[in-house]
C-alpha cells in the first residue's frame, strides 16, 4: 500500500463530536503551548503481505490544561481507535483491526511540563479495492 496513515487518522479523529474541534494534527507545527492538543505520529510498521497488508505503529500525545483533561482526552482518543476504528473504510484503506502496543500514560513535555498523556496502536491496513 501506498497510503500514510496519519493523514487518515487524523480525519477519522477529527470527526468524532467528543474531541475539540482543531486539536487533531498530524504535526506540532505553529502549536502553541497550553493548546488541547492531540498529536499523531507513526513510530514504524512493516509490510504484512505484498502491497496489499501494512502493520503500522502510531503514537498519540494528547496535551491538556491539566491532567484530568489530558488523561480523559487520551483515553477517549485510545476507545475511539480500538473500539470504533476496526471495520471502518478511511479513503481507500480498510481498518482490519487495531492492537494496543502502550496504554495511555503519563507523560508530561520535557521543555514546557504542560500535562500530557502517550498512548501507541497497532493498524492492520489493507487496500479497500
Amino acid at each position: 500500500m501506498k497510503s500514510d496513515p496519519i493523514p487518515l487518522l487524523v480525519s477519522y479523529l477529527r470527526s468524532i463530536p467528543e474531541i475539540p474541534s482543531g486539536a487533531v494534527t498530524g504535526t506540532l507545527v505553529g502549536r502553541n503551548v497550553g493548546e488541547t492538543t492531540i498529536y499523531l505520529m507513526q513510530s514504524g510498521g512493516y509490510r504484512s503481505k505484498r502491497d496489499r497488508v501494512d502493520r503500522m505503529f502510531v503514537v498519540y500525545d494528547v496535551y491538556g490544561d491539566s491532567p484530568a483533561e489530558a488523561s480523559a482526552l487520551a483515553y477517549t482518543v485510545r476507545e475511539y481507535l480500538l473500539e470504533q476504528l476496526p471495520g471502518q473504510s478511511l479513503n481507500g484503506v480498510l481498518v482490519l483491526d487495531v492492537r494496543e502496543s502502550d496504554a495511555p500514560s503519563w507523560h508530561p513535555d520535557k521543555e514546557s511540563l504542560e500535562p500530557a498523556y502517550t498512548g501507541e496502536v497497532s493498524l492492520y491496513l489493507v487496500a479497500d479495492d
